[in-house]
Order: structure tokens, then C-alpha cells, then sequence
């Protein structure tokens, strides 16, 4: 199956030579100038091979329409977002596919708002690139590039000035962190050493772009992070994904947490140290989240797959922090995007302040057991199979909010398309693992069966 080029709230990603090309990348530039008018416009990228090409097609369709581009250079997701807003840029381009393999590459849009492009702008957007009619310049009005200095700083500092950094410094924890060969090579040995004062072992460290293990930092892909914190009696270990804003957990132990428990950990750490509200998370995440926040009496209000769902959400509401399941933690006073880094130090705040180990916090929180799959099916074929999910649970408790996600009380399925890939998402929780195996294999049947 041939993959096609995905363009949606999650941008515009496909796999470069094939559905995504240079000549693409430098025509939704010029579609997003247009959208966002002349002015200066973020650029920053992951270490993907493919990255620095596409990034001289972004400069060179954002010159063209009169917008001037600021390179960030290599950075993680969550700093162009953040630059965005410290620099007043007209939007922001994120040049990273994120957790998809590394042939592929991609586009995300930040608006001047300094989110990434809702669904109605995300129109807009594809409006404008079909229509081909871009407000070219003349070469007198064409910006120069502008390299932005210690494009690291803006970030470290709103993350310095919501945790208590004193008292994360003084444990001089002893952590170990995989990188992914993605952004995190290139800056989370120095966030951990220099802004928090740990002692590092770092794996897969260099951003080389080649991914030496699968980019979703999931616990089948984790075993070399394991076997490291076991031989040098690391108290944690973190996992990134190649564009630094989701982060995975492994306990001291060199058992992994899974991603959800970085949105658990991170949420009752913020209710417990930081201030008491809301909470949004989205239609994925575990009832581990409902459990952590119960005790408080905050509500915990779910929304649609993606970020920015997520984001907007919570910025209506006044949400404190939330995220998404897949190790996406947003805490909004830092800014209101997923982010590896903050969720790191928010968690080492947690082991500075109880003094408890990552596992003996894993253990007070009830369990629940998520098994997680993804089913490669085209466009067409994935509107049919959610209707015939729909269909077999039509008498259960269902939300159609994203897919079809099916409520049994104690435990829950979730199908829906990806918007990042060509497959249907699989998931489901129950309180063992074999019986969220059951449901897992009961909902996969019905979508391979189509």
C-alpha cells in the first residue's frame, strides 16, 4: 500500500521521496506565510536526516511570500512553541514527524497564538495550498534568515521557575535517559546535569536521525535503558521520542512504567505541590488519571485524539495540567504543549519531595493494565471497520467523540484512525491484563476481520 501524504491538526507528514517531497515542504510554507502575513516566522527541527533539506525548502517558501525566517536550529518540539510566544513570531514551523519512523518527515504549524493550528485554521491552511495563489515578493522585499541565540534558554527558564529546582538539585539523583539519536542528544544531558543537577547515563545519545529503536518510546522498545539503569543503579530512567515532547518512564527496578504514568505521576504531582483545578486529558488516557485525581475532587474533563484538542481544552477550562496518553504531560503554566522536559523535572520533583522511589509511587496509585495496538488499513477501509465496531457495542456506553470508544465500567476499548499514520488505533484497559488482552483481541478481530 502506498502511503499518501496526511495533512490534518497534526500537520502535514508523509515519507520523504515518496509522498513527501522538498517542492511540498516549500509550498505549504508559502500557504502557511499567506495564512499568518508577513513578519517572523520560528523555524526548528529534529536531527532526522532528511531535516536540514526540508529545512532549506521551509526558509525558502516563507522568504518568498515575505516572511522572515528565525532558526532555532536543532531544538525539541515544545521550544518552538515556546519561541513563538517569547519572540511575538507570526506562527512557528516544527520540522519533525515526531514518533513515526525515520523515513518519514513532516510539517507542524504553530499560530500566533502559539499553539499549533486548530482544525478550522488547519483548513484554512490546505485551502490556501491547494488554491496556489501564494502573495509572492520581490527581491528587494525578501527577509534575510535570522539564526536565533541560545534558542534553549526561554525554555529552561519557565521550566527553572515552576518546579523547586533547590530541591531536586540538592538529591543529585542518579538518572539514566535514552535518546533516541532525536532532539534529547543534543540537550536533555545538559538540562539534567546543568538545570537539575543529576548525574547522567545517557544511551542512544547521538543525533545522528537514525533511530536505533523504535521512535514510540513503548516498553518493547526500551530494553537497552532497562539493562542500563539495572547496571548502574539509576533511581529512573526516561525515554524520549525523536522530537523531545512525550516522555516514557522505567522504574529503578529497569521495569517500565508505560507512557500513561507519566501523565498519572506528573498530574498528582501537580495537584499535590502545585495548585488544585481542572484537568483535561484526552479520550485515550487510563482511569489511573481519574484515580489520582478523585481524592481531590478535581474534575477531569476528556477530549478528542491530538494536542491542540487537548490544549485548547484546557485553556478554556483552567485546567492545571493534563496531556495525552502517550507520555504528551502539559502543564500550562509552562506553556501549553506536550513536553519531555518539563515532565522530567516535574517527576524529579516528585521523588525530591516524598522521597519515595518511582515504583513505590507506581504502587500507590490502583492498577490498570492498557494494551495498545496499531493496524495498518487505508482511508476508505477504516470509515467501514468504525462503523462495524459501532455497531457490535451499539447496547454498551459509547462516546463518538474520536472513534468509538466503549465505557464497561472497569475497564474500556478505544478504535479510532491515527492522525499521524495510515492505521486504526487499538486500546483497551481493564483492571488485569488479561482481561485487557481479551478486549484488546476482541476489537482487533473485528478490524482485521474487515
Amino acid at each position: 500500500m502506498k502511503e499518501v501524504l496526511k495533512v490534518g491538526v497534526s500537520g502535514v507528514r508523509g515519507i520523504v521521496g515518496e509522498s513527501f517531497s522538498p517542492q511540498a515542504a516549500t509550498e505549504f510554507a508559502q500557504a502557511f506565510g499567506a495564512m499568518v502575513g508577513r513578519g517572523p516566522v520560528v523555524v526548528g527541527r529534529d536531527t532526522r536526516t532528511t531535516g536540514a533539506m526540508i529545512q532549506k525548502a521551509v526558509i525558502a517558501g516563507l522568504q518568498s511570500v515575505g516572511c522572515q525566517p528565525l532558526l532555532a536550529g536543532v531544538v525539541p518540539t515544545p521550544t518552538v512553541l515556546i519561541l513563538t510566544k517569547e519572540l511575538q513570531a507570526r506562527g512557528g514551523i516544527a520540522i519533525t514527524a515526531s514518533h513515526n519512523p525515520a523515513q518519514w518527515n513532516a510539517l507542524k504549524f504553530i499560530g500566533d497564538n502559539a499553539l499549533f493550528l486548530n482544525e478550522m485554521r488547519a483548513e484554512e491552511l490546505i485551502q490556501i495550498y491547494h488554491g496556489q495563489d501564494f502573495p509572492l515578493v520581490d527581491e528587494s522585499a525578501i527577509p534575510e534568515v535570522v539564526n536565533i541565540e541560545a534558542p534553549m534558554a526561554g525554555h529552561y527558564r519557565a521550566i527553572k521557575d515552576y518546579v523547586d529546582t533547590d530541591t531536586i538539585r540538592s538529591k543529585r539523583f542518579k538518572v539514566a535517559i535514552d535518546c533516541c539519536n532525536g532532539v534529547g542528544a543534543v540537550h536533555s544531558v545538559d538540562f539534567l546535569k546543568n538545570v537539575l543537577n543529576c548525574e547522567v547515563v545517557s544511551v542512544l545519545d547521538q543525533p545522528t536521525g537514525a533511530f536505533e529503536r523504535e521512535p514510540e518510546p513503548t516498553p518493547e522498545s526500551l530494553s537497552l535503558l532497562c539493562e542500563t539503569i539495572k547496571q548502574e543503579k539509576c533511581v529512573i530512567g526516561f525515554a524520549q521520542d525523536p522530537d523531545g515532547d512525550r516522555l516514557a518512564l522505567v522504574d529503578e527496578n529497569g521495569v517500565p512504567l508505560g507512557e500513561d504514568f507519566t501523565l498519572t505521576l506528573g498530574i498528582q504531582q501537580v495537584l499535590a505541590s502545585h495548585e488544585q483545578g481542572p484537568i483535561a486529558v484526552n479520550l485515550s488516557s487510563g482511569k489511573t488519571v481519574d484515580a489520582v485525581t478523585e481524592p481531590t475532587g478535581n474534575q477531569v474533563t476528556r477530549t478528542k485524539i491530538g494536542e491542540i484538542n487537548v490544549s485548547e481544552t484546557m485553556l478554556a477550562i483552567g485546567a492545571v495540567a493534563g496531556g495525552e496518553s502517550n507520555g504528551g504531560l502539559i502543564i500550562p503554566a509552562v506553556h501549553a504543549c506536550r513536553d519531555s522536559y518539563v515532565s522530567m523535572a516535574i517527576i524529579l520533583e516528585m521523588l525530591a519531595e516524598t522521597g519515595k522511589s518511582i515504583s513505590a509511587l507506581k504502587a500507590a496509585v490502583p492498577e490498570f493494565h492498557i494494551v495498545k495496538d496499531k493496524i495498518k488499513v487505508s482511508s476508505e477501509a477504516s470509515l467501514k471497520i468504525l462503523r462495524t465496531v459501532r455497531q457490535k457495542y451499539q447496547n454498551e456506553k459509547i462516546n463518538l467523540l474520536d472513534g468509538v470508544h466503549v465505557d464497561f465500567g472497569d475497564s474500556w476499548i478505544h478504535a479510532r484512525r491515527s492522525n499521524t499514520e495510515p492505521v486504526i488505533r487499538v486500546m483497551a484497559e481493564a483492571p488485569t491484563q488479561e482481561k485487557a488482552e481479551k478486549l484488546a483481541k476482541e476489537l482487533r478481530d473485528i478490524v482485521t476481520a474487515e
